[in-house]
């Protein structure tokens, strides 16, 4: 499908972010209770807790925004090369601060929180306007739902 830049009226984009902020408290439940478990079991570091948690919690994330917060119908392998890309800048730089927080004595799950509200924001302005920038309502979904609108208008 032909990739178009749409311009999204006020609703529109106060939609999106609601979504995508309840999806990614979705995504946040599965790398908050995987970093629990994996730090309860094993007592490791931080960022060997972290680093799991975070893989399963993006993949979550990035297929439920794709379908239904973006409602995308991009090249899925260029669209998760793109959020890969985010994520050697994001995963580095978050593991180094929160081992240097907990160094300094900060508790894990602090770090893990404010590290996640960083993710949160940043991820989003990524997705929105790198990752699916000009494929936002381009799906199957997004196709139906217009054609719905059509229909409920006429």
């Amino acid at each position: 499908m032909a990739e178009k830049k749409q311009k999204l009226t006020k609703r529109q984009t106060i939609v999106q972010v609601a979504k995508f902020v309840a999806f990614s408290m979705g995504a946040g439940i599965i790398q908050i209770v995987s970093y629990t478990l994996i730090h309860e079991i094993s007592g490791w570091a931080h960022w060997k807790c972290y680093l799991p948690s975070l893989i399963l919690s993006v993949l979550y994330n990035f297929t439920v925004n794709r379908r239904y917060t973006f409602k995308s119908a991009t090249n899925v392998p260029i669209a998760m090369l793109k959020v890969a890309f985010y994520y050697c800048i994001f995963t580095p730089v978050s593991t180094y601060l929160g081992n240097l927080a907990e160094t300094a004595g900060i508790n894990n799950y602090i770090i893990e929180a404010v590290t996640m509200v960083c993710n949160l924001v940043t991820e989003f302005l990524v997705c929105r306007f790198w990752v699916y920038r000009n494929s936002i309502n381009t799906n199957k979904l997004a196709e139906k739902e217009k054609t719905e609108s059509k229909t409920n208008v006429e």
